[in-house]
């Protein structure tokens, strides 16, 4: 599976790197709750609509990636659900948030030039990307 191929290809269909307004391209709705500590934000399908839904309580910047992560989850994973796996499968979590925070990096990146000279971290921050995702920035 080419991720950044598929994250740029969605770039390029919509003509943004913004993840609220491709999900809302998409007819995914995108709502903000309190969720609890530590729970920045999920996907679901409810009666077949696709819903995002972000913790209110997280800077906005970080919202942003939260969005993007989450509807990598849609694209990437479409048949998969994160309490399905958990629940009745043995299969490793860690590689779908892998996929999905890799998907969301090459996304919001998708619009931006990176600088001759320009540290990854400064170019992350002004991709509003958290630095920890720098592993995936060639």
């Amino acid at each position: 599976m080419d991720i950044k191929r598929r994250a740029r290809n969605l770039y390029q269909k919509y003509q943004t790197s913004c993840p609220f307004t491709i999900a809302k391209k998409l007819g995914i709705t995108t709502m903000y709750l309190d969720l609890p500590d530590g729970v920045k934000g999920y996907q679901d399908r409810v009666l077949r609509r696709k819903i995002i839904v972000i913790n209110q309580n997280i800077p906005e910047e970080e919202q942003r990636f939260v969005c993007a992560h989450e509807l990598a989850h849609f694209r990437l994973h479409k048949d998969f659900s994160h309490y399905f796996i958990t629940r009745h499968t043995r299969f490793p979590l860690g590689l779908y948030e892998n996929q999905a925070d890799e998907f969301a990096t090459y996304l919001l990146t998708a619009s931006e030039e990176r600088g001759i000279d320009e540290p990854t971290e400064w170019f992350l921050a002004r991709c509003g990307i958290p630095t920890e995702m720098s592993r995936y920035v060639m």
